[in-house]
């Protein structure tokens, strides 16, 4: 068996969707939920709560917005070819089920995923929950990527890890580095550890990778 553990926005996507609805709604620069965070006033999770709840929109026009993230064309291609080849792919997410499955069913895809489920109202925004009755059940992004690696290594004769984001550094560095993905802020995390790394820009590069 061999499993790849990815992460979602801004690595099967090339946005994140806090980013979208940020700039769709925007916060005071005194009072962003997301800086909170960095500094450590706010969880990963309490601060894509607060972003999520000031969404005020039609279901239609946040799907809309989603779909702006821009997911990779050639995924479900990708996943195919993985499929194939013996590979499972695993979605770990610390953002929100809700938009992660809308995308994934407009290309016809069904994976296993591991994210914070969320409810959509007009009135009140995208309403995420933490995953209480996870097995890999973390307070502080809804879900521990780690534990999700731990648990394929364990299973797995080959696990590879494809990420982008902070919550994504622990479970990168667990996996073998030709196994090893990333962009953006986990690419400069991991040089600047002078961890080694595959970088890509679309996630159909690591499947191709996966393939050779």
């Amino acid at each position: 068996m061999k499993i790849l553990v990815t992460d979602f926005d801004s690595t099967l996507t090339q946005r994140d969707f806090y980013d979208l609805v940020r700039e769709r709604w925007p916060i005071p620069a005194d009072d962003d939920p997301w800086a909170h965070y960095l500094d450590g006033r706010l969880t990963h999770f309490e601060a894509l709560e607060a972003i999520f709840g000031r969404i005020r929109a039609s279901e239609k026009e946040l799907l809309t917005l989603a779909e702006q993230m821009g997911l990779d064309p050639q995924l479900a291609e990708s996943v195919q070819a993985l499929h194939d080849a013996g590979w499972t792919v695993v979605i770990a997410s610390a953002g929100c089920e809700w938009y992660i499955k809308h995308l994934l069913t407009r290309v016809g895809l069904d994976l296993q995923i591991h994210s914070n489920p969320g409810t959509f109202d007009p009135e009140r925004g995208l309403q995420m929950r933490l995953p209480s009755d996870s097995p890999f059940f973390d307070a502080t992004t809804g879900v521990n990527k780690a534990q999700i690696v731990q648990d394929a290594l364990a299973r797995a004769e080959q696990v590879a890890f494809a990420g982008d984001g902070r919550p994504d550094l622990e479970p990168a560095l667990l996996v073998k580095t030709p196994l090893r993905f990333a962009r953006g802020w986990l690419a400069e995390a991991l040089q600047s550890r002078g961890e080694e790394f595959h970088s890509f820009d679309h996630w159909s590069q690591i499947a191709r990778k996966l393939l050779c």
